[in-house]
C-alpha cells in the first residue's frame, strides 16, 4: 500500500491509501512503449515491473511476475493482444486487462476477454488516470462469483478520441450501414465495426429482436405494430420512430402479441 494523502478535517487527520497496482506494458513498438511507461510513471499507485514486445514474452513475464494490471496493445505479430488476454482468463486469478491500442475494430472482442478498459492511442494522461481508476473498482469486485454471459451486455464506442462504454439494456435501435452498425440510445448514436450477423448472434434474444436485414430493435422499447394495409407492417418505437419490418422476420415480429 502506498500513502496518497494526508487531509485534515474536523475530526482530525485522515489516511487515503491506495494499493499500488504492479503494471506489465506489453506492445510491439518501442516508441509506445517508452510513451506508456512514462505516462504510467505519472501515475498514483503504480509500479511498473517489466514490458514485453510480443505475447509471447507477456505471457511468460505474468508467469514469472504475476502483475496485477496488463497495459497492452492488441494489433501484433504472431500471439496478438486478444490471444494473451484469453490465456491470461484461464487463470485463476488474472490481471487486469486495459487494451491500448490504435484501432477501434476490435471493441466488440475486447467484450469476449472481459477487457476492464479500452484505451485509443495516443492516450491521455486523464484518461489513463480513469482506466486505472475502473481496474481498482474491478479488481475490488468479487470476481469469482461473477459468471461472464454469452451475451453482450456492453459496447465499447469511440467518442472524441476515447472509448466509452454503452450498456446494451439501453440501446433502442441498431442499423447496419455497410460494415458498420450504428446503436441508437436516446437522441444519440455511434458507429462500431461489426457486421449485423455477427452482432444478432451476440445480442441476447430475449432482450434485442431483428426485424429487418439490416435492423435489430430492444423488445421492451417497442410501442406498437403498425399494419399498413398492402400487408406491409412496421414496428412503433415511439420518440425512437417507425420502422418496416421485413417480410422474412415479419412472423417473429408478431410472434411478440402472442408472448
Amino acid at each position: 500500500l502506498r500513502r496518497i494523502a494526508l487531509a485534515a478535517t474536523g475530526a482530525g487527520e485522515v489516511l487515503t491509501m491506495i494499493q499500488t497496482l504492479r503494471t506489465l506494458i506489453v506492445d510491439d513498438e518501442p516508441l509506445a512503449i517508452e510513451r506508456l511507461q512514462i505516462l504510467a510513471g505519472q501515475q498514483d499507485g503504480i509500479a511498473l515491473v517489466g514490458t514485453a514486445s510480443d505475447g509471447a514474452s507477456a505471457l511468460r513475464m505474468v508467469d514469472a511476475l504475476s502483475p496485477d494490471l496488463l497495459l497492452c496493445d492488441i494489433a501484433m505479430p504472431d500471439l496478438d493482444g486478444l490471444q494473451v488476454a484469453a490465456a491470461l482468463d484461464e487463470l485463476d486469478n488474472p490481471p487486469a486487462i486495459v487494451f491500448v491500442t490504435a484501432f477501434d475494430r476490435y471493441a466488440v472482442a475486447a467484450f469476449d476477454v472481459a477487457a476492464v478498459d479500452y484505451l485509443l492511442k495516443p492516450v491521455s494522461p486523464d484518461r489513463l488516470g480513469r482506466a486505472i481508476a475502473r481496474v481498482r473498482e474491478w479488481r475490488a469486485t468479487d470476481r469469482a462469483s461473477t459468471k461472464k454471459s454469452q451475451w453482450i451486455n456492453e459496447f465499447w464506442v469511440q467518442n472524441r478520441g476515447e472509448m466509452l462504454r454503452v450498456d446494451a439494456a439501453q440501446v433502442d435501435l441498431v442499423e447496419a450501414e455497410r460494415d458498420y452498425m450504428r446503436l441508437h440510445v436516446g437522441g444519440r448514436s455511434w458507429l462500431i465495426h461489426q457486421t449485423i450477423k455477427s452482432l444478432e448472434a451476440r445480442m441476447n434474444p430475449d432482450q434485442f429482436l431483428r426485424i429487418h436485414r439490416s435492423k435489430m430493435v430492444r423488445r421492451n422499447g417497442i410501442v406498437g405494430l403498425k399494419h399498413h394495409g398492402d400487408g406491409a407492417w412496421s414496428v412503433d418505437l415511439g420518440e425512437g420512430g417507425v420502422h418496416r419490418i421485413g417480410r422474412t422476420y415479419l412472423h417473429d415480429v408478431k410472434a411478440i402479441m402472442q408472448a
